[in-house]
């Protein structure tokens, strides 16, 4: 935890929820798939602009907006908006999830964490940041993710606290590694 830690709190996320002002249609500003925040194609490279950017941001039904009190516009993301780039568990088993904007993130009943599959078979998790905002985990945390996985009520998954994120029936990786095992029977 002490990576966590050292991240100096901000004022933290805007009420963007409370916040209804017009759309004023969409600008040039483009979330990567990498956590790269671009402005007319161009990289955003000073961190305080895109972590004030992110503080404003909202995920509407239309898609990903910047709210002010006073005006909303859209931008693109091409995946996701945030990126969890380190992981901790505390002493009560909880985990926490530092994102690419530095926000902290304790994985509860609010902010779940999720499992898709991709294209290729692999696994994608993901946790909640703030209302329909997500992060995806970065490779390295998958591969941590799942170091602490464990089995429980016929179900793989991960254990944060009292709660349990099952990633898959247990029957269904029984099936799968005996599918993928070259051995002879």
């Amino acid at each position: 935890m002490a990576g966590l830690s050292a991240v100096t709190p901000g004022r933290g996320p805007a009420p963007v929820d409370q916040w209804h002002p017009p759309f004023c249609g969409a600008i040039d500003m483009r979330i990567a798939a990498d956590g790269t925040w671009f402005y007319e194609g161009s990289p955003i490279r000073r961190p305080a602009l895109v972590k004030l950017f992110a503080s404003i941001l909202r995920k509407d039904p239309d898609g990903y907006v910047l709210v002010t009190p006073v005006e909303c516009v859209g931008i693109s993301v091409d995946d996701l908006p945030f990126l969890a780039v380190e992981m901790a568990r505390d002493a009560g088993g909880a985990l926490h999830f530092r994102t690419n904007v530095d926000d902290i993130v304790a994985v509860d009943a609010d902010h779940p964490l999720r499992f898709e599959t991709d294209a290729d078979g692999g696994l994608k998790p993901y946790v909640r940041v703030r209302a329909d905002l997500w992060a995806r985990l970065t490779r390295a945390l998958v591969h941590d993710l799942v170091d602490g996985a464990e089995e429980r009520n016929g179900s793989f998954g991960v254990p944060s606290g009292d709660l349990f994120f099952p990633i898959a029936a247990m029957h269904e990786l029984d099936a799968e590694l005996a599918a993928a095992d070259p051995s002879p029977s």
